[in-house]
Order: structure tokens, then sequence, then C-alpha cells
């Protein structure tokens, strides 16, 4: 059992759609880099201050190399603000900056979608090394054969479990945004004018995962089909 044209097709449509989505992002965080903060405060010192208002003071914020490399680490609990966004004092900082303090807000308070995330993540990581061995293994040995058959379902039974984790990603993702976007129009740190960028920056970042959710689940489809009809 080869792969077929119908293979190609899916990754060339998914690809396409993350580049577009990924551009996109990079666009709109340069475009709203240029909204400077009339408050003045940079990123950091927005983590920070969301981190006090909420009660955390076990989390540090720290600078990390690169361009959109802003996470919250929950096993060193540090806030990793990107070179972007640690120093920089406009909307898309302060947006970026809020949203991963929202992932510390929301470790926390035992958010639940969270922690399923969390212990997910050690069987993702074997997913992602053998998933693809395991598939290609199975189409190697002919998933007609009862040897290929399993070992091709268990490369699937794999990728279930890394669009699964995909899936879940996406209400962690959501509502750090949320909760993001909240503090900083309560707490008046943004303008009208920077919140609406800040929104904005956030709602491409969260498109991101979707696409790639959606990516995913087209995968496993297609590999669902092509297993059950190695059985016809």
């Amino acid at each position: 059992m080869g792969i077929g044209m119908e293979y190609y097709i899916i990754i060339g449509v998914i690809s396409l759609f993350s580049w577009l989505v990924s551009n996109t992002l990079k666009r709109k965080f340069k475009k709203y880099s240029k909204v400077h903060l009339r408050n003045g405060m940079s990123g950091a010192e927005i983590a920070e201050k969301m981190l006090a208002d909420n009660g955390i003071y076990d989390v540090k914020v720290i600078s990390t190399p690169g361009m959109l490399t802003d996470h919250y680490n929950p096993q060193s609990k540090t806030v990793n603000l990107s070179e972007g966004v640690y120093n920089k004092r406009n909307a898309a900082a302060a947006a970026v900056a809020a949203h991963e303090v929202g992932h510390a807000v929301q470790h926390a308070q035992a958010y639940k979608w969270l922690e399923m995330r969390s212990n997910l993540v050690p069987m993702v990581n074997i997913s992602s090394k053998f998933s693809q061995f395991l598939i290609i293994g199975g189409l190697v040995l002919g998933a007609a054969s009862s040897m290929g058959f399993w070992v091709l379902a268990a490369g699937v039974a794999l990728m279930a479990i890394a669009t699964l984790f995909s899936f879940i990603t996406l209400p962690v993702e959501y509502d750090a945004s949320n909760r993001a976007l909240a503090w900083l129009e309560n707490k008046h740190i943004v303008t009208r004018e920077e919140l609406a960028g800040s929104k904005d920056a956030l709602k491409w970042a969260a498109r991101t995962y979707l696409v790639a959710a959606l990516g995913s689940l087209a995968m496993l489809a297609y590999w669902v089909l092509r297993l059950m009809a190695s059985r016809d």
C-alpha cells in the first residue's frame, strides 16, 4: 500500500494554510509593535505586574532568544519572553506578555485543560518520535498482511494521541488570551486603541494552533481511512 496522491494534496493544503496564518501573524505583530503604550511599560514589567495582581510570586519573568519564542514553562515556573517582547513597550508586547502570564495563572489555579495537556506531554513526546516510523514500517511490510496492519495501526494510534493533544491545546490557548485581555482592560494597562491591537494579535496567534489542530485531524483521518481500506 503506497502513499496516494490524496496524501500529498492534504500535506500541500495544510502547509499553505499554515504558511498564510504564520505570515499574517508576523505582519500583525510587526504592525502592533508600532503601537507604543502610553503607560511606557515593557513586556517584562507587564508580565511581572500581572503575576503580582494574581498573587503569584514564585514565577520568574526571563528573556529568551528569538522571535515569537514566548512560552510559559510549568516545570521551571518561568515566563519566557522573546527579545521582541521582554524590553519592548507596545501593544504586541503587552498582548504576548499577558498571554504567557495567563498560562502561569492557569497553572496556579489548576486549570483542568492545562493539567490534561501537561499529562499528555510524555505520550506526545513518544508519538512525535515513533508514529511516522511505525506508519512507514506498516507500509513497507504491507498493511494487508497481519504484521503490517498492526504496525500501521500502532502508528495511527500514536498519531491520534498527538491529534488529541493539539485539540486540548486550543482551550488552553484561548483561555490564556481571554485572561490576558480581561486583565489588560480591567486594570487599564492599555488604551482602547492599544487593546484593539492586542486582541487582533492574539486572535491570529490562536489561529496558528487552530490550523495545526485541523491539519493534525486531517492527517489522522487520512491514515484511519487507509488503515480501514487495507482490511477490505
